[in-house]
């Protein structure tokens, strides 16, 4: 057997062995497709069915859910932030042209990185 597959051209040896590597999963795969049937298509002008009909609500109710979740951590977020730019301006007001702290640096930092996150919660990402 061997020789054989040796003289085979070489995108013929490829096919071979990826059904050979393929065959081993094709009855589970068949198996999950019976148990878990694909829904039929929908055609313009068709009635969605029920179980359509619940998806969508679902789908719905799950995305209404994710952007009060967002909205309430954009929330918490500004409120962070502007206590941290309140504590950043006392800071400041503290120090003189002459003394700079590492926590004023270290409170920068951690505003910019806070500001960023929320800028990225509001494009929705």
């Amino acid at each position: 057997m061997l020789e054989v597959i040796v003289r085979l051209k070489p995108l013929r040896l490829a096919i071979v062995f990826l059904l050979l590597a393929v065959s081993p999963s094709l009855p589970s795969f068949a198996q999950d497709s019976t148990q878990n049937p694909i829904p039929p298509p929908q055609f313009p002008g068709q009635a969605p069915t029920p179980q359509d009909e619940d998806r969508a609500r679902f789908e719905k109710e799950q995305a209404k859910k994710a952007n009060e979740e967002r909205q309430a951590q954009l929330k918490r977020d500004t409120d962070k932030l502007l206590t941290l730019a309140t504590e950043l301006k006392q800071s400041v007001d503290k120090s003189n042209e002459n003394t700079l702290s590492m926590d004023v640096i270290k409170k920068a930092d951690e505003i910019e990185k806070l500001a960023h996150s929320v800028k990225e919660k509001m494009k929705g990402n």
